[in-house]
């Protein structure tokens, strides 16, 4: 009878990693909810001290926690039973970043297709307006913001034109997956200066888009009267194109990362989960800013 071989299981040694990530996350919340308070109501206090304290932390965690794996993973040390594993634990962790935008194209739609329709009257609703002020349509974003009627103003808030930045950042997104595609297909093939040269484009095209959106936040405060407190549109804005803008930068240091490893030497054609995740997410961000492209610029 041929004796069964099992698979190798790979069991880590005991990290403080997790304990310093779960302390980080402690001041980083507390920090921030003082910091918050603090501002809002002129008290000098410790919650920014707090909040940077709990930034540096989590910095520390990171840097120490991954080198750890890249040491581990260079080693030799890993099975195939781990690196399903991986898959796994960044195909769930991208499902839970879906589900993030998810919620915030929700609260769009319903803002949009639903709220500000009945606030106009509509279906049973024909007395709601009238608690409203006069004159009050269902347009989006709205004809007059509800301080500025509440002001006896008529001022409103500019939309957010597709075209110019907005459709720069657009295409400067589209073309690095292509990039980063092309990138993976050199690492794949053993091409290194393939895969470094079209990884360091996909990267500069990453840092142009953020720079672009922060010059686009400028000219909606400063041309538009486009801000966060701009009603219901503002809200929705900000905080669509702002946590985007937060996972591009993200992104961009996640390649940062693969880019300096690729120059050291990491990576083979059968062996690369790493840079394969980070296309992942990459690809991932893409998706998520056509469609809000779509829905929050065009429509």
């Amino acid at each position: 009878m041929a004796q069964q071989e099992y698979e190798r299981y790979y069991v880590p040694d005991q990290s403080p990693w997790p304990i310093v990530g779960a302390v980080a996350l402690f001041l980083i919340a507390f920090g921030a909810g003082n910091f918050v308070v603090e501002s809002t109501s002129d008290k000098d206090g410790f919650g920014g001290w707090t909040l940077l304290a709990g930034l540096a932390t989590l910095l520390v965690m990171l840097v120490g926690w991954f080198r750890n794996q890249i040491h581990e993973s260079m080693s030799g040390m890993y099975s195939a039973q781990l690196g399903r594993s991986y898959r796994q634990g960044m195909a769930w962790f991208i499902f839970s970043e879906v589900m993030f935008f998810a919620a915030f194209f929700g609260a769009l739609f319903y803002a949009r297709v639903i709220s500000v329709p009945w606030l106009a009257g509509e279906g049973n609703n024909a007395m709601t307006n009238e608690v409203l002020w006069n004159g009050f349509e269902a347009a989006w974003p709205l004809l007059v913001q509800p301080m500025d009627a509440l002001a006896g103003g008529e001022a409103s808030t500019k939309m957010m034109p597709w075209t110019g930045l907005p459709l720069i950042n657009t295409a400067l997104l589209l073309v690095s997956s292509v990039t980063l595609h092309y990138a993976h297909v050199g690492l794949e093939q053993g091409k290194r200066s393939k895969l470094i040269g079209l990884l360091g484009l996909t990267i500069v095209l990453g840092s142009i888009f953020v720079v672009l959106q922060g010059m686009e936040y400028v000219h909606a405060y400063r041309d538009l009267d486009l801000t966060l407190d701009s009603g219901v549109y503002g809200n929705t804005f900000f905080l669509l194109t702002g946590f985007h803008g937060m996972h591009v930068t993200l992104g961009t240091i996640i390649l940062i990362v693969l880019f300096l490893r690729c120059l050291k030497g990491h990576f083979t054609p059968d062996n690369h989960f790493a840079f394969q995740a980070g296309s992942w997410y990459w690809h991932f961000v893409d998706v998520v800013w056509v469609l809000l492209f779509f829905f929050v610029y065009i429509l």
